[in-house]
């Protein structure tokens, strides 16, 4: 399926497989693939395919199913991998495009971009192999 976008931007290309990513679920509102800059392993991206900057401004379809949509991937990365909790994040500076991070924690303190490093393509399909088998 191919969308097209006003402003197309870098999540706007992954949807529309210009650039690559390592998906984890899609839908025909959104797309969860792992962020190359994880704050911890497992932390996956959230995006709508609706192409809208802030989170808020998504259309209310979207924003009433954004959560549902995530809830088995969140159960999916929890059982991957070894955390507390999966923390949600809004932050939205990153990209002009609404997105929702997902992110594997074991403390509050650990909850940060200042964690964020990048990993090798190779590594992200390590963890999308663990995290696809529960979902």
């Amino acid at each position: 399926m191919v969308f097209f976008f006003m402003m197309s931007t870098l999540f706007s290309k992954i949807i529309n497989q210009e650039i690559p990513s390592v998906k984890l679920l899609e839908d025909n509102y959104f797309y969860s693939f792992l962020d190359i800059r994880p704050i911890s392993t497992g932390h996956a991206l959230v995006i709508p395919k609706q192409e809208v900057d802030h989170f808020y401004e998504m259309d209310e379809l979207y924003l009433s199913k954004i959560l549902i949509f995530s809830k088995p991937l969140v159960k999916a990365i929890e059982q991957a991998i070894p955390c507390l909790r999966v923390g949600s994040l809004i932050a939205g500076l990153e990209v002009p495009h609404a997105h929702l991070h997902l992110v594997p924690i074991q403390s509050m303190q650990q909850f940060s971009f200042e964690y964020a490093k990048s990993v090798s393509t190779n590594e992200l399909k390590k963890v999308q192999k663990k995290i696809l088998q529960f979902l």
